[in-house]
């Protein structure tokens, strides 16, 4: 029950991370008013990349514990 419980509140942290990613790079990218990189795209990016990587890396550790 405890495992089941993490790997779900896993999935859906990841996941989470991942949406508001997509939105900060929304954001920066219907915001943009100079031509430098925005911070929030940056932010974004990195949200987005732990977000998979964390979906990643819990799939990878479910195949092998199974």
């Amino acid at each position: 029950m405890g495992r089941r419980l993490h790997r779900s509140g896993t999935l859906v942290m990841s996941l989470l991370m991942v949406v508001i990613g997509v939105a900060l790079i929304v954001e920066a990218i219907v915001g943009a008013r100079h031509a430098g990189v925005s911070p929030l795209l940056v932010i974004g990016v990195l949200f987005v990349a732990a977000g998979v990587g964390r979906l990643y890396a819990e799939r990878k550790r479910g195949a092998a514990g199974e």
